[in-house]
């Protein structure tokens, strides 16, 4: 969360109205009692001036070229897993897929999968610190959540996935195979250089 004002327990968002990234962070800022706010993220700093919003949720990297770290001065962070994720997916149509030669299917599957994810995801964690100075420079005020306070807002987020898992047919199977990919993936990564598969 980038704020005017601290967030440090999730009481600390009602009555804001913040930029939600997510149709699940906008659940989660209702449940809090904050106000969600859809606007593409080239929005946020002319809503952050003038009113229009309290503060954003957007990652660190991101920051920097909307002017969140000179728009607000609080930026809360979450020690461990974080509080949510966004997934990014670079598909291709099977059919197109198949109708590739081998060749250039092979140029493909060398440039894709795990090892290009994790290529990827450390691309985007690296361009987080350089954005996250910034707002250190200035002299905003960075809460970090410990993983034992972060229990509280976990008890906020898990009724949500419940609530997806009830609406949509097969959605519990769904949720404990993403937990389990998640968890795999985690493991998988230890074993792989972010940057030297590419």
């Amino acid at each position: 969360f980038h704020t005017a004002d601290p967030v440090t327990k999730p009481e600390d968002l009602q009555g804001m109205k913040i930029r939600g990234g997510s149709v699940l962070v906008n659940k989660l800022l209702e449940r809090v009692g904050a106000t969600p706010v859809g606007m593409p993220v080239p929005a946020v700093s002319e809503a952050l001036s003038k009113g229009v919003i309290d503060g954003t949720t957007i990652p660190w990297e991101v920051t920097a070229s909307v002017k969140v770290p000179e728009l607000v001065t609080n930026h809360t962070e979450f020690e461990g897993p974080a509080l949510y994720n966004l997934t990014f997916v670079l598909a291709m149509n099977k059919g197109v897929y198949d109708g590739l030669s081998d060749e250039n299917k092979a140029v493909i599957d060398a440039n894709s999968g795990l090892s290009f994810s994790v290529y990827a995801g450390g691309v985007m964690q690296d361009a987080d610190a350089p954005a996250r100075q910034i707002a250190v420079d200035l002299g905003n005020n960075i809460i970090t959540i410990s993983a034992e306070d972060a229990k509280a807002w976990d008890s906020i987020v898990n009724p949500i996935y419940e609530e997806w898992e009830a609406e949509v047919p097969g959605g519990a199977e769904l949720v404990t195979e993403a937990k389990t990919l998640m968890t795999e993936c985690g493991a998988d990564m230890a074993n792989i250089d972010t940057y030297g598969a590419h």
